[in-house]
């Protein structure tokens, strides 16, 4: 390939050879390689000659571009090497961020900017970097909450300035804040002043303020408690395809609540409207949907298995945790027309767990007692976990079987004194294994024990007898 070039495109400096005034332009061998980012500095003059130019030829339908030229020898022709940080170069530290944000906050009069930087303040307070407390810097820890409350303090009456101006987007937030107990005293709650802004909000067409005002109805939460007004208040959310307030209108037609009669079919198509509008927020009908197709709905839902596993599907990939702990269940066991398989099981029931969902929690401590070749490795250790976790959560086998690892030494260290404290948790809370053992009767031996599944098999047909649980 001829690399020669033009000398309207490259000069002495990149190597182009000249060509005398009146010669004509060598034709490139690929007229399709010139680097974009050489385009800027051609003179347009080099495309576009002027009419009945003599020293030029006349434009042709063929591309005038030129193949890139070879690197020389003094370094990349496009280099970037500017744009690399210096030895001294680092990220601002949050304060001075925080001025930066705040001095281009005050320039301007945009309520939209003003809002942004007031939510930015409540993200960095709910962050703010508070020193582990030791004996010798209990003035930082201090220092540290009182700018964390400055900040709260500044977003709020920045939140309050917009909200008395109209910002529907400020009133919404602004309540927000008091309902989950930002800047309210010693962070209780405080619905009598979220609820009247709640209702601002959603005169101003707010779908989120107008569900939340609707549920404060509901439950007579800074109001009285009115269905017909919580019901007006869903309707004008639904209306705006608010998928938590079509949700919650479904469920009422669908059991009859607020006042109405049941009405199943009405009640289903709200839940279809809200399935289709599902967020992670607001997957719930979605499982609703999944249950009614599994059981059926005399005359108004037939049954489909097939589609309502397609419906948790679609819901644990949202990651609602009830939804992902029962396909864990019907791939372990294989229900509802579902095959066993234990990656599918396992997948699911990771997905619940990562929500806290205790029941997930204890099935994946059951998988990893046994582990699956290939999917996942058994051990001890993080089956201790998974269920001192799901215990933590308040389920009563989960105490129980916590209380044995630490009798027998299970994925952790003997320790009887903390085994009679699980034991009697469990206890407490009903489970009739753990009143034995609190009456000294002997723990089963490992081989000898055998999983307690949640069907209420003993598990003796699967791969899984290795543990009480």
């Amino acid at each position: 390939m001829d690399h020669s070039r033009p000398n309207s495109f490259y000069g002495p400096e990149f190597g182009g050879r000249q060509r005398p005034h009146n010669s004509p332009p060598e034709q490139p061998a690929d007229p399709d390689d010139v680097p974009l980012g050489l385009l800027d500095r051609l003179d347009t003059d080099d495309f576009y000659p002027p009419d009945n130019s003599p020293s030029r030829p006349a434009p042709s339908s063929r591309s005038v571009r030129a193949p890139s030229p070879p690197l020389q020898p003094n370094g990349p022709l496009l280099d970037h090497s500017h744009l690399r940080p210096g030895n001294q170069a680092s990220l601002l530290s949050h304060d001075r961020t925080l001025e930066l944000y705040r001095a281009n906050a005050k320039k301007t009069q945009d309520p939209d900017l003003q809002f942004e930087f007031a939510v930015f303040m409540i993200d960095a307070s709910k962050t703010y970097p508070i020193p582990e407390p030791t004996p010798g810097n209990v003035m930082d820890i201090e220092k540290a909450i009182e700018k964390r409350d400055t900040l709260i303090t500044e977003a709020l009456a920045l939140l309050k300035r917009l909200a008395d101006r109209g910002h529907p987007a400020s009133q919404y937030f602004l309540a927000d804040c008091y309902a989950n107990g930002i800047g309210t005293w010693k962070g209780k709650q405080d619905f009598d002043r979220a609820y009247p802004l709640f209702v601002l909000a959603a005169k101003h067409g707010h779908p989120d303020a107008a569900y939340r005002a609707g549920t404060c109805c509901e439950n007579g939460w800074g109001c009285r408690r009115e269905s017909p007004k919580a019901l007006q208040f869903f309707r004008k959310a639904a209306a705006a395809l608010h998928p938590g307030a079509m949700y919650r209108l479904g469920i009422v037609e669908l059991n009859g609540e607020l006042g109405l009669a049941k009405r199943p079919r009405e009640g289903v198509k709200w839940l279809k409207r809200s399935a289709e509008h599902a967020t992670a927020e607001f997957p719930h009908a979605l499982h609703e949907l999944s249950l009614l197709h599994e059981k059926g709905v005399y005359n108004v839902v037939f049954v489909d298995t097939e589609y309502s596993i397609e419906l948790l599907a679609q819901a644990s990939e949202l990651g609602y945790a009830p939804s992902a702990y029962r396909l864990g269940e019907f791939y372990e066991y294989g229900k509802l027309g579902c095959p066993q398989d234990p990656a599918l099981s396992i997948h699911y029931y990771n997905i619940a767990a990562q929500q806290n969902h205790r029941d997930a929690c204890f099935a994946l401590t059951a998988w990893y007692l046994v582990g699956s070749p290939g999917v996942l490795p058994q051990s001890d250790t993080e089956a201790f976990l998974w269920s001192k976790k799901a215990a933590d959560a308040g389920l009563a086998k989960a105490m129980y079987a916590v209380g044995y690892f630490l009798e027998v030494g299970i994925g952790t260290g003997p320790d009887p004194q903390e085994s009679a404290s699980y034991y009697k948790k469990a206890a407490e809370l009903g489970d009739k294994r753990a009143q034995q053992r609190l009456k000294g009767n002997p723990a089963p031996g490992r081989t000898e024990s055998v999983v307690l599944r949640a069907d209420g098999s003993d598990g003796k047909n699967t791969s899984k007898d290795c543990i009480i649980m």
